[in-house]
């Protein structure tokens, strides 16, 4: 049978090791005790909740050999599931690339990053745009929320909105994670969302109020709502090192979420959003920041420099998004668990990548 051997292995009791891991027909079958191993880390395989693109290839775009392109580009990554991104639209315009996305779910099988559904920011946000166009921002409309296709795996949502309540009961009663994002709600409206389902804040400290003693925004309240988890973009630009170690620490274990919210920069697009790469990250010709152009394993790095200890690096990687989208059979190095792994070398580059057991 495969297997890996690991000096340290990220399992639900923490890191571990030395370890060997073996699998069969894709399912880990045992997580030993190993007398010596290599010198590098196994963790189960990243999942990233918000890709708008990669390098030269915008998901709202992309068409044949672009999804392959992409699979390459998060498999370099450590990246083994994942969620195609759709940025702010008209409503009318979300049904082709939806489509897309369906079609690329539904691709032969291969060792391949699998897709576990689209991830809609927008077009129901609140009172911090950001990068989304603010004529395009309108009031939720719950008939277009219900009759979504079943691969929609994600919607980020403000919780000012009057309807985001119900529209998050509405989308939680099919499975859908809810996360509320460009947001300026108030606590109560905050907490409202939360009780009706919402398991998740987009970005935390961008597109939103944020941390003020007297005067605090949505950052506080997701940091101190414990039915809450928190993405963070951390690409040592979003959000400042220590603001990072502060987040984790809050948070604590089982709360944070790293994303990339990648998009095509080389192209210049995340979807009808036009961005230019200018000090360290994609924007807008004023200025402001439209995703980020940080690799999953680049994260990682940057959290661990800022001083986040390793394990909570990599569940915020992999654990935590697998449980936030109810994926029960990966997320995890236990027996039973679909073999998705990730092998960091000492300086947390990554090494190797199994799908489902297969090399990839």
């Amino acid at each position: 049978m495969p297997s890996v051997v690991a000096s340290q292995v990220l399992t639900p009791d923490g890191l571990v090791g030395p370890a060997c891991v073996t699998w069969a027909d894709g399912v880990i079958t045992s997580v030993a005790p190993a007398a010596h191993a290599p010198e590098r880390t196994l963790s189960p395989g990243f999942v990233d909740l918000q890709v708008n693109g990669i390098a030269d290839v915008d998901v709202a775009q992309a068409r044949g050999e672009d999804w392959n392109r992409l699979d390459e580009l998060l498999l370099a990554q450590g990246v083994t599931s994942w969620c195609p991104t759709l940025v702010t639209m008209p409503l009318d315009r979300y049904t082709a690339p939806l489509d897309r996305i369906s079609a690329a779910m539904s691709r032969p099988h291969r060792p391949r990053p699998q897709i576990v559904g689209a991830h809609l920011e927008g077009p129901f946000l609140g009172r911090a745009p950001g990068a989304h166009p603010v004529g395009q921002i309108i009031p939720i409309d719950l008939e277009w929320l219900a009759a979504l296709p079943r691969h929609v795996a994600v919607v980020t949502l403000g919780a000012e909105q009057p309807l985001a309540a119900a529209a998050t009961r509405l989308l939680t009663d099919r499975r859908c994670l809810v996360s509320i994002g460009h947001s300026r709600a108030i606590d109560v409206e905050f907490d409202a969302v939360a009780h009706a389902g919402a398991g998740l804040t987009t970005h935390l400290f961008n597109g939103m109020s944020g941390v003020h003693h007297r005067d605090p925004g949505v950052a506080v309240w997701a940091l101190t709502n414990p039915a809450v988890c928190a993405s963070l973009i951390a690409d040592g630009v979003h959000v400042h090192p220590r603001v990072l170690q502060l987040a984790f620490q809050a948070l604590g274990r089982g709360r944070a979420v790293l994303v990339t919210d990648a998009v095509a920069w080389r192209a210049g697009r995340a979807g009808s959003i036009q961005l230019e790469w200018r000090d360290g990250a994609p924007r807008l010709p004023d200025g402001t920041l439209a995703g980020s152009g940080v690799t999953m394993d680049g994260a990682v790095r940057v959290c661990v420099a800022a001083g986040v200890p390793l394990a909570a690096a990599l569940e915020a990687a992999s654990v935590t998004p697998a449980r936030l989208l109810g994926l029960a059979d990966r997320g995890r190095i236990e027996v039973g668990a679909r073999a998705d792994l990730v092998a960091l070398d000492p300086d947390l580059q990554i090494e190797q990548v199994w799908v489902g057991g297969s090399p990839a």
